[in-house]
Formats: structure tokens, C-alpha cells, sequence
């Protein structure tokens, strides 16, 4: 047998073996969280702001966030679950940064919110995961029509809950 007729023949046999060998996973799937963790309670958060239903968005859009990316399961009675996620909105700020200069109303505003949120094994109550002052913004315009004039803020705040969702759930799957 020739060199190139042996060489010919290895080489499925290598990437075989490569294949076997690789240490390919997919990202943000581990399974490193606490073994004795099956269910999760996340009540509405408590609210120190003025803005109201923010929280009932909060608690909802980390709900689907963790059905989708995580083996837990949500209850909705915290003396049921394995762990209770809670969390306190700190504060609401808003602010406009952009103006019309014909009119000079505001046509953009920028908004942040800080909270807190801490996970607690309910058995031993144990923190699992804390975030203390974290912070998410949201920029949403504002139409200087008043013809076509639509309140953009409850849509900005929908896309803070979410933005929140996914910021935790990563946060938790890190550092389990």
C-alpha cells in the first residue's frame, strides 16, 4: 500500500475521532443549578416607585423567560415551590433627552429602572442568586402630533420587563 492510499485511509478514521472527542455543547443550556431545585415561586415584586404594574410585567416576562430556558418549573404558591425569586423595584426615573425644536415638547425620553432581586431556597433559606442595584434602560419616542399622538410607555416598559427577563435568567445560568 502507497503512503497517499494510507494517508487516504486515515484520514476518515482521524475525523472520526476528532468528532467523538470534541467537547461541543450549546451555550446557556448547562445545568448547573442547584440539584434540589425543581420549581420556582416569583410573586409580583414590591415597588418603591410611583409606577404602577410595572411590577405584574416584571414577574410575568421572568416567568416565560425561565419556562423557556431553564428544567424549572413556575408555581404560584411560594410555600409549594423549591425556591422563591423576589424582587423590589428600587427606583423609576424618566427623563426626556430629545425635543422638537418647532414645538419644544419633548420627543424622546429616556427611562431606567433599578431593582433588586434574590432567589431563596425555600428548605434552608438559603440565598441561591442575588442582584442587588441592577440596572436596565429603555428609550422610547413620543409623537409631537397630537393628531397621532400614542402613548409609547407602557410599550417601553414591556420591553424593560423583557430585557429584565433575559438579563437575569443569564445571570442565573452563569452563576450557578
Amino acid at each position: 500500500m502507497s503512503c497517499g492510499a494510507k494517508l487516504a485511509a486515515l484520514i476518515p478514521l482521524m475525523a472520526a475521532a476528532f468528532a467523538m472527542s470534541c467537547g461541543y455543547h450549546v451555550a446557556g443550556h448547562s445545568d448547573l443549578a442547584p440539584k434540589g431545585i425543581s420549581t420556582v415561586c416569583i410573586p409580583a415584586f414590591t415597588n418603591a416607585t410611583v409606577r404602577y404594574k410595572l411590577t405584574d410585567r416584571l414577574a410575568n416576562a421572568i416567568s416565560h423567560e425561565i419556562i423557556a430556558r431553564t428544567r424549572y418549573h413556575i408555581l404560584t404558591d411560594c410555600s409549594q415551590a423549591d425556591a422563591a425569586l423576589r424582587g423590589s423595584v428600587n427606583n423609576y426615573l424618566y427623563y426626556p433627552t430629545v425635543f422638537d425644536p418647532t414645538t419644544a415638547r419633548a420627543s424622546a425620553v429616556d427611562l431606567r429602572v433599578y431593582l433588586t432581586v434574590t432567589m431563596t431556597e425555600r428548605a434552608t433559606n438559603k440565598t441561591i442568586f442575588k442582584r442587588t442595584n441592577m440596572e436596565v434602560r429603555e428609550r422610547y419616542e413620543i409623537s409631537v402630533d397630537p393628531q397621532t399622538y400614542f402613548d409609547e410607555s407602557d410599550a417601553a416598559l414591556d420591553r424593560v420587563a423583557r430585557t429584565v427577563a433575559q438579563q437575569l435568567v443569564t445571570a442565573m445560568l452563569s452563576n450557578f
